[in-house]
């Protein structure tokens, strides 16, 4: 489908069918009216939160009200996202969004009142026998987070400062994409094209190197002339996590991080020391990536070039389905009948049309079936795609039909198994089946550089951000200087004797706006290995591995993120599942090196 359709012009079998949560606006009407009378209901219980029965009652309440604001908001932003220019589901979106807040500033008191009891009284309760564990998980929880939670005076001033917190991120990002231009730069026709965000990874991955090396200089030099406000800016940001670890009573801003999910510091760590002990296997890709590109120096902005002759792969939806679905047997045959129900009953939006939301993610609402964005392109990218959000989706259909409604919900730090995961079973299956050697050695690369991208640079990002807040905590100053002089050793590290790591690269650290979403990146890099060691679990013991996964996608939230894994056989206290995935990378170099023989 190369034209763009109007939404109305768009085949109901490529529509997500959002009837199946409201059958129409009248409905979504009245469940709205719903919540709203059951936000005055909620304060009756204020002031009454002393036993496990009261608590029950009000948690109960506190749980439908929720529900049904969440699923108003799904809803309406999922209306608004099929065309972004309809002022009707703009409004609608609107108006979800301010009684979830009417909402949340509803129930605020509950946790507060359940913590001014003593600590006696709420290991009572939580010993109550007639207390549901979902609610008991919940007062556990709460008293876990009691040393941090302060008093009701001190909260109130800490959620004022919420909007100056706010500032460092605001000012990067509107300095990142509205006030920073770029100088114009010359593409393989001779043609001056103004540089953006966007087009830089376009020209990175240029088969003409010197268009390549003018984008890359370009940028950081663009970034150079901005180096002590974008320094003052990171700084900020630091300063702000060392703020809220000492006003909460934290060892370490990165402690303070790690708490919410209850993700052990050595978890944090075991993946920066693990990865540096396989540092070689990076480095044998660095030389492996040199000599494809027949270059006698490797440098920075080679490492999105192409490696083999133009290949395409033209994938239509139906054959991109079919071979998702086919990749995916090892997980049986329950797992892959949900993912049929999934793609012959609405859950998808295919197509790009006029105004539709870019890109791709899965939601939904508990209690009913997860939904699917796609903005399906024929080719080896978006099959990849609609395997990952899948991944997602059947996730989220396993953990709500198996969980109680507070007990659904999993972690960011568990977000990306899933999806991950039928990535690798998709990837193991298509190079099984591969026999032409250009086709082949395309996907291997293609999978090689995630392991590059996901593994060993969000490793790297990861260790640049604990580094820079150790030297903060003990007082040293990040001057723009050091900041730079920190980063571009680790990409000397990182990257090996075959890589001239151009002085350029130095400034790197000033364009990740992930910076300013602190200790966030090391998820993507232990997501990754746990969904590569589910995959190899899974392909090489058969029936039990996939009891175990099964059993991991059906326990959504209901215990701590590390024990749910574990429980599943991937302990991500231990250096095992990453071990087990840089296996996975170093058989995928080994092919590569084997091809490039031939």
């Amino acid at each position: 489908m190369n034209e763009v359709l109007k939404r109305g012009e768009v085949p109901a079998e490529h529509r997500w069918h959002l009837e199946d949560i409201y059958p129409d606006q009248a409905a979504w009407d009245r469940e709205y009216a719903q919540v709203r009378a059951q936000i005055g209901e909620i304060a009756s219980y204020q002031g009454k939160l002393n036993d496990a029965a009261s608590i029950s009652a009000c948690f109960a309440k506190d749980d439908e009200l929720s529900l049904l604001a969440e699923r108003l908001y799904v809803y309406a932003n999922m209306r608004s996202h099929e065309d972004m220019a309809d002022s009707k589901y703009q409004a609608l979106s609107e108006k979800a969004k301010k009684l979830s807040v009417e909402a949340g500033e509803a129930t605020s008191y509950i946790t507060p009142e359940i913590l001014s009891l003593s600590e006696e009284t709420l290991k009572g309760i939580i010993a109550d026998p007639s207390l549901k564990p979902t609610y008991r998980r919940t007062l556990e929880e709460m008293l876990r987070r009691k040393p941090h939670t302060l008093s009701k005076s001190e909260e109130s001033l800490l959620a004022q400062v919420g909007n100056l917190s706010q500032a460092p991120s605001t000012i990067f990002g509107m300095l990142n994409n509205a006030d920073m231009k770029f100088p114009k730069v010359k593409n393989e026709k001779g043609e001056e094209i103004e540089l953006t965000h966007g087009r830089y990874i376009q020209f990175l991955e240029s088969r003409d190197r010197g268009v390549r090396e003018a984008a890359f200089k370009a940028v950081y030099d663009t970034y150079g002339k901005w180096r002590n406000t974008l320094a003052s800016t990171l700084n900020a940001n630091v300063t702000k996590n060392l703020f809220y670890a000492h006003a909460r009573h934290y060892p370490s801003a990165l402690e303070m991080s790690l708490f919410g999910d209850n993700i052990p510091v050595s978890v944090y760590d075991n993946l920066i020391s693990t990865i540096h002990e396989h540092l070689p296997l990076m480095h044998r890709y660095m030389a492996l990536r040199k000599k494809l590109l027949k270059v006698d120096e490797l440098h920075m902005y080679d490492l999105f070039a192409p490696l083999v002759e133009e290949f395409d792969m033209d994938i239509g939806y139906e054959d991109a389905k079919k071979t998702v679905y086919d990749s995916l047997k090892p997980l049986g045959d329950d797992y892959r009948k949900v993912l049929q129900e999934g793609f012959d009953k609405g859950w998808i939006d295919v197509y790009e049309n006029e105004g539709k939301r870019s890109g791709a993610y899965s939601w939904g609402a508990y209690g009913t079936h997860p939904y699917v964005l796609l903005n399906h392109k024929d080719n080896l990218n978006s099959m990849f795609t609609l395997a990952h959000e899948m991944g997602h989706a059947l996730h989220s259909h396993y953990s709500d039909e198996s969980n109680e409604y507070r007990d659904a919900q999993y972690t960011i730090f568990l977000a990306e198994v899933a999806s991950t995961l039928n990535e690798a079973l998709l990837m193991d299956y298509l190079l099984d089946k591969s026999k032409d050697p250009k086709e082949k050695m395309y996907l291997l690369t293609y999978y090689a550089d995630q392991f590059r991208t996901t593994v060993f640079r969000q490793t790297m990002f990861a260790e640049f951000e604990k580094i820079v807040h150790a030297k903060a905590e003990s007082g040293e100053s990040l001057t723009p200087e050091e900041l730079s002089a920190i980063y571009y050793d680790l990409n000397v590290k990182y990257y090996g004797t075959d890589m001239v790591v151009d002085k350029d690269i130095a400034m790197e650290w000033a364009r990740i706006p992930h910076f300013y979403t602190s200790f966030y990146v090391y998820k993507y890099a232990t997501g990754f290995s746990a969904a590569t060691s589910f995959a190899k679990q899974i392909l090489s013991e058969g029936q039990p591995a996939v009891d175990r996964y099964l059993g991991f996608l059906k326990s959504g939230g209901n215990d701590y993120s590390i024990n749910i894994l574990k429980k599943a056989g991937v302990d991500m206290s231990t250096p095992a599942p990453i071990e087990q995935a840089l296996s996975v990378f170093e058989g995928l170099i080994e092919q590569m090196e084997q091809l490039t023989e031939k």
